[in-house]
């Protein structure tokens, strides 16, 4: 016999029939959604089980198999009882995971693509390891079903880089620019801040620069940096950057100055080539009988500094490990003469003073702010080399000067004095900018010669706990990239010493090894 509802429920369900007042005027539909709810619009509980073949109810021998899912059998309901909701059909197996892999899924998807698709990044709004997925929605496709194209992408090229390997994508379609130049094309006159004037080589890398930024071969979009100058005769420029200590690739393991290049590790054979923003070659003089040199490539740093911050490489192929050599830190300095503004810099970080990557390359970005090294006044050493010795910046250095000619000897004299370091045990940060002769300058302007840095420091391997920021070329120099918001709000420039000068030699110990590099270079 039927189970009665309490009083309760028997006063808010009452009987619904086929013929009861409550249901006339109703469609079949319409009395069968009022049946399998209650008079307030409530979902009934279902009633006692029963065999799986018949009505639960009596006098009834309808099939449950006969009803929809989903709705009840109202036409043998009594006083006082509820109706049963059959069960709704169980939910389809969750779909797989879509595979990586340069073809559609489903497989019978025809091209061409349907018009309601979009390009999105596989993690945020930077593609660091999966790259891009292509999502695809079409109208006849049964609801819940998505096609997904993925276009796989090699590892990316730079500090910051994915460490696993992929096919080129959609984006990779973009060509690098041939930039052939000359000497006459360098800029030796009329730099000035703020740098509002571009040279042609500032527009193409810029150019190219931003069109990979907008589409994404960034780890991170590089939105305006909070800056500030700290309070201080150093005015050391401390800029903001979260994501970059977030989101860079963790540096590669090096043991030694002269630790060889290894084909294991990330190196930049497994760049992108959307990622090449030029090809530099220097043409020789039209009298000369010489061909034109290798070209240099110019490629995006994907865990940018600032803007523009970009590598200059060698032949990639040629798997040279991170020790300076003449031929790459000319074309350095060439570049910095190329530009027109006075906020591009270059600059080089050994094995153990920072380097993140044992494969030959440079950095070059656009600070838009002056920076003590640039004017500060030095101290003879070797007037016939342009080497002295700068006291009065944030780390004191060796300071090598040119107002534009000589290009290649002060190249091979740069790295006849790296080479000593690397041979004494020690390591060395590089850091080229326009500037004004060693004797100073009290003008605004950086000038337009330029002014190479050397530090000599103490190796070390591995990153220091705690510290605000690590030292490397850009915070030798007075330039502070701070992850953390906490420091960069705190930080004052007592503190920004300490951390700058740690890894530095004694000044007793830097004039020595000062002298004898002007000896070595004077022979």
């Amino acid at each position: 016999m039927p189970r009665a509802e309490p009083p309760s429920r028997r006063a808010s369900a009452p009987a619904l029939t086929a013929g009861s007042p409550a249901c006339s005027g109703m469609s079949a539909p319409a009395r069968r959604a009022r049946s399998a709810r209650g008079s307030r619009g409530e979902l009934l509980r279902p009633g006692p089980r029963r065999s799986p073949g018949l009505s639960p109810f009596p006098g009834s021998h309808r099939s449950r198999s006969s009803l929809r899912p989903g709705t009840t059998d109202s036409s043998s309901l009594g006083p006082h009882l509820h109706p049963v909701v059959l069960p709704l059909r169980p939910p389809p197996p969750p779909r797989p995971p879509p595979v990586a892999a340069d073809c559609w899924s489903p497989p019978w998807r025809p091209e061409p693509l349907p018009p309601r698709t979009s390009l999105r990044p596989s993690r945020g709004n930077v593609p660091p390891r999966g790259g891009y997925a292509l999502h695809v929605a079409p109208s006849p496709a049964p609801r819940g079903t998505r096609w997904e194209r993925r276009f796989p992408v090699a590892p990316n090229m730079a500090a910051g880089t994915s460490e696993h390997q992929e096919q080129p994508g959609p984006q990779d379609a973009l060509q690098p620019e041939d930039l052939v130049y000359h000497e006459d094309e360098f800029i030796l006159e009329g730099v000035a801040w703020p740098g509002t004037t571009l040279s042609h080589f500032d527009r193409a890398l810029l150019g190219a620069w931003q069109e990979r930024m907008a589409r994404g071969l960034f780890r991170y979009h590089l939105a305006e940096l909070p800056t500030r100058v700290l309070p201080g005769p150093m005015r050391l420029l401390a800029q903001l950057n979260v994501q970059r200590g977030t989101e860079r690739r963790r540096p590669q393991a090096v043991h030694s100055l002269t630790q060889p290049f290894d084909p294991r590790q990330f190196n930049f054979t497994q760049i992108r080539p959307g990622e090449v923003l030029l090809r530099l070659q220097r043409r020789p003089p039209a009298e000369s009988d010489l061909a034109a040199t290798d070209h240099v490539l110019v490629v995006i740093n994907v865990s940018p500094l600032e803007r523009g911050h970009v590598l200059l490489l060698p032949e990639p192929t040629l798997h040279l490990p991170q020790v300076l050599t003449p031929e790459l830190l000319r074309v350095g300095l060439e570049a910095v003469l190329l530009s027109a503004h006075p906020g591009f810099r270059v600059g080089f970080n050994s094995l153990g003073a920072s380097a993140s990557v044992n494969h030959l390359h440079l950095h070059g970005f656009y600070l838009a702010h002056p920076l003590l090294v640039e004017t500060a006044p030095a101290e003879p050493l070797c007037p016939s080399r342009g080497l002295s010795l700068l006291h009065e910046a944030p780390a004191p250095a060796l300071l090598f000067y040119t107002a534009g000619a000589g290009l290649e000897a002060l190249a091979r004299d740069v790295c006849r004095a790296a080479a000593r370091l690397l041979a004494m045990g020690l390591a060395y940060n590089v850091f080229v900018t326009r500037g004004a002769p060693p004797e100073g300058s009290a003008g605004p302007g950086p000038g337009a010669g330029l002014r190479l840095l050397l530090w000599a420091r103490r190796p070390r391997f591995e990153a220091e706990e705690g510290a605000p920021f690590n030292v490397a070329l850009c915070e030798l120099a007075g330039h502070l990239p701070v992850a953390a918001a906490a420091a960069f709000e705190e930080l004052g420039e007592a503190e920004a010493l300490r951390a700058i000068r740690q890894p530095l030699l004694p000044e007793p110990e830097m004039r020595r090894l000062a002298a004898e590099l002007a000896r070595l270079l004077e022979d």
